[in-house]
């Protein structure tokens, strides 16, 4: 019997994962280079929201009801967790005035959830991949403290368009 390797799947880890972001040079044309990473960050939320179900059933139905598939909803703001540093405030300071400026602009702010482990392979290339939206970023405030932990935040990004599976986009020098 022969044992055939490729048909076995290579379970990942989160380990490596990390979140950057990028303005557009140009409006409405997605940036492939240039992002900034952004350091701490210890959670990010799910980005594969489920359709929602819209009934379709007639009354000529006697057992069953019949559905469709609605709109996606990422459900708001998304909640990305981070270590809350001295570091991680000025890059965030910094992410709101490269926000504020592209607003002013008419350009958005792109966000990659950078996957260096997840490999897709295209021919004789294989290239990690990331997730990739647009997406508007709120304020950081003061998070929840408790004694005897570690010091996180919650900031929050709320998705301006569609999550789109892409090679992980360059970080600026």
């Amino acid at each position: 019997m022969e044992l055939n390797i490729q048909r076995f799947a290579i379970d990942l880890s989160t380990a490596g994962i990390y979140l950057s972001y990028c303005v557009e040079e140009t409006a409405g044309t997605r940036p492939t280079s240039g992002y900034t990473k952004l350091t701490g960050v210890k959670s990010t939320p799910s980005l594969n929201p489920a359709p929602e179900t819209l009934e379709t059933t007639t009354l000529e139905a006697t057992e069953w009801k019949t559905y469709i598939d609605g709109l996606k909803d990422p459900g708001g703001a998304l909640e990305f967790t981070f270590n809350l540093t001295a570091e991680l405030i000025d890059q965030w300071d910094t992410l709101m005035t490269a926000y504020n400026t592209a607003k002013a602009a008419g350009k958005k702010v792109y966000f990659a959830v950078n996957i260096p482990q997840l490999k897709v392979t295209s021919g004789q290339t294989s290239t990690s991949q990331a997730y990739v939206f647009p997406g508007n970023p709120s304020a950081m405030g003061l998070p929840e403290t408790s004694v005897s932990a570690v010091l996180e935040t919650t900031n929050y990004i709320t998705p301006t368009g569609p999550v789109e599976r892409v090679a992980i986009p360059t970080l600026a020098q």
